[in-house]
Parts: C-alpha cells; sequence; structure tokens
C-alpha cells in the first residue's frame, strides 16, 4: 500500500480562520496547507501565532510565484529563503503550479505554458535545479487556465503526463481544475482524470468557482465544491485509490462550521473508498448530501446544453447547474 507525507483531510489556513481555531484544530482536519508567499515575511505576533500552529500541526506548502514554467531564470534568492521557511516550519511537502508568472517581475498570475516537447524540457529542467536548491522534491499541480496556450504541439493531458515523467516529480490533482478546465475548454473531465498518472499524486484539492461576465468558469476558492466536482472526487478515489486531499476556500470565507462539513464530506469519501463500495453517497456518509454539496454556478447555455456537450459527459452536472444566477 501506498504511503503518504500527509493523511486524511485537510484545509487551507487562512488569516480568517486564526481566531476561529484559537480554541482547537477539530479532529477531521488532519493537515493544513498555506502559500509560503503569504507567511514567508510575517514576523511580530502575527509570526508567532503561524510558529505556534506549524509546531503543532502538519503543513504543507503550495506555492503561488516559483514560475517553473516563466522565460526568466529562476528566482535563487526567493528559493533560499524559501528553502529556509520550509526548514524552519516543517512543512511536509512543498507544491508549485504547472504554469508561469514571471517575465521581467512576478505578476502573481498563473499563465498556461504552451504544450511543446521544448517546454516539457524547459520545465523538467526548472525543477531539476529548484529542487538542488530547496533540497527536497517538489509536486506539481494541475493548473486551471482560460487562454489555450499557442503553438500546441499536444493537448493538455499529454503535456502535463509528459512533465511529470522527463521531471520524475510528484503530482498534486486538483479535481476543481479539471471541472473548470473542462467547461472551459470544452474536454471530457473523467476521461482527462483517468488519464492522468495516479501513481504519482501526493496529495489533491477540492474547491468552487465562480462564474465571470465573460461566460468563463474562474478558479477563484471563492464558493463550497459543487456536486461535479465531489463527484470527480469520488471517480479519483475509485480511479486511483484514496489519498489525502485538502479543502480550499480563499474567497468569501464562510463560518468555520461550515468548512468542515466540506472537510468532514472528504473525510467521509476517503473512508468509505478505504474499506467497501457501491453505496449512495448520502447512505454510506450518515450525511444529507444537500446539506454538504453545493449547486454549480449558473453557466452559460451552450455548457449546460443535454445534446452532447460537455455537460452530458459527468453525471449529475446538467441537474446541479440549475440554478438562479451566479453565487457571489
Amino acid at each position: 500500500m501506498k504511503t503518504f507525507a500527509v493523511n486524511g483531510a485537510g484545509l487551507g489556513l487562512r488569516r480568517e480562520l486564526l481566531q476561529p481555531l484559537e480554541s482547537g484544530v477539530p479532529d477531521v482536519i488532519k493537515f493544513f496547507e498555506v502559500s509560503p508567499e503569504n507567511w514567508i515575511d510575517i514576523g511580530g505576533r502575527l509570526g508567532k501565532i503561524f510558529r505556534a500552529y506549524t509546531e503543532r500541526h502538519t503543513f504543507v506548502a503550495h506555492g503561488l510565484s516559483l514560475s517553473l514554467g516563466g522565460p526568466e531564470p529562476l528566482d535563487i534568492h526567493f528559493l533560499l529563503r524559501l528553502r529556509d521557511f520550509l526548514d524552519e516550519h516543517n512543512f511536509a511537502l512543498y507544491t508549485e503550479h504547472l504554469s508561469f508568472c514571471s517575465d521581467e517581475g512576478h505578476h502573481y498570475d498563473l499563465y498556461p505554458i504552451p504544450f511543446t516537447e521544448e517546454s516539457v524540457r524547459h520545465v523538467a529542467e526548472r525543477i531539476y535545479l529548484a529542487q538542488d536548491i530547496l533540497e527536497r522534491p517538489i509536486a506539481l499541480e494541475n493548473a486551471s487556465y482560460y487562454v489555450k496556450p499557442p503553438l500546441a504541439e499536444m493537448d493538455e493531458l499529454t503535456f502535463i503526463n509528459a512533465v511529470l515523467t522527463e521531471a520524475d516529480c510528484a503530482f498534486h490533482l486538483d479535481v476543481n481544475n479539471i471541472y473548470v478546465n473542462s467547461l472551459n475548454h470544452n474536454y471530457d473531465a473523467a476521461a482527462f482524470l483517468k488519464g492522468l498518472k495516479g501513481e504519482r499524486i501526493v496529495y489533491g484539492h477540492v474547491a468552487g468557482h465562480d462564474l465571470d461576465k465573460s461566460g468563463m468558469i474562474i478558479d477563484t476558492h471563492g464558493q463550497a465544491a459543487c456536486d461535479p466536482v465531489w463527484q470527480l472526487l469520488e471517480l479519483a478515489y475509485q480511479t486511483f485509490g484514496v489519498f489525502p486531499t485538502l479543502l480550499e476556500r480563499d474567497f468569501n470565507i464562510p463560518p468555520l462550521a461550515d468548512l468542515l462539513v466540506e472537510v468532514g464530506h472528504i473525510a467521509d469519501l476517503q473512508q468509505y473508498y478505504g474499506y467497501s463500495s457501491g453505496i449512495a453517497l448520502d447512505q454510506r456518509s450518515g450525511r444529507d448530501s444537500t446539506s454538504v454539496t453545493a449547486p454549480c454556478v449558473a453557466l452559460p447555455p451552450d455548457l449546460t446544453s443535454t445534446d452532447g456537450g460537455n455537460a452530458a459527459r459527468l453525471p449529475g452536472v446538467v441537474a446541479a447547474m440549475q440554478v438562479d444566477g451566479a453565487r457571489s
């Protein structure tokens, strides 16, 4: 059986959650995640509070600005600071996006990398260099993107698998990003998921998304995860086996109790797929599924059609979308 650096269900730690968690961390949360860029230079009282958390609980780091696919040289000074930060707080894992975010400076937006053989080699070389400096492995996360990369020689799935193979690195699976990309770029989310290198997964993400005025689905982490995203997570467990999974929520932060319902839902699925199969979700978890999952934001008509379009490719997608207006 595969062993993982972390286990169970996790929650992204935002500063808004520090006060609600002051009285104690609920047992259902087995690990936390932060972006190093949000904490690396924080000192004083807040820095001491964060240090107290990392001393008592398991943490993973999910980076925002390494820009593994970027054209500019890696920021060695930042990598050295990052190494010291990861060591100081004893992070169990460090992951980054398969994207780039810099060209003559850090932009803090994630841009897609051209799906080419040259890009595969370029990213792999930068991963090897970054790992040498950090003195630890890097796991890559599949990223959301909103403009198809130019000059593509392969599709997204082939590109992700090629980079993972060339760099011989671990994989951080984000099922919401698969769902978002499948709607924005019209592909079969379930087939995409099944084609990934599941043996390289170190942990996963679930999250929510929003509808932009343009009709694009945006990976905001600003809503509860919707039914089709939970279905993709179930499919991932069925396909690859159970792996540690974390709930991301970065905007519109609800009360901690609401987040714990979603984290608890992850734990229910993990327990179920670890030991048995074949029972409806609300029966096996003991929870009312309508109180755990959420409808998706309302989508444009071309994405909700049932005449063979993308919405028909995921069970339950169309029904989950029948709500009045996008959630804000």
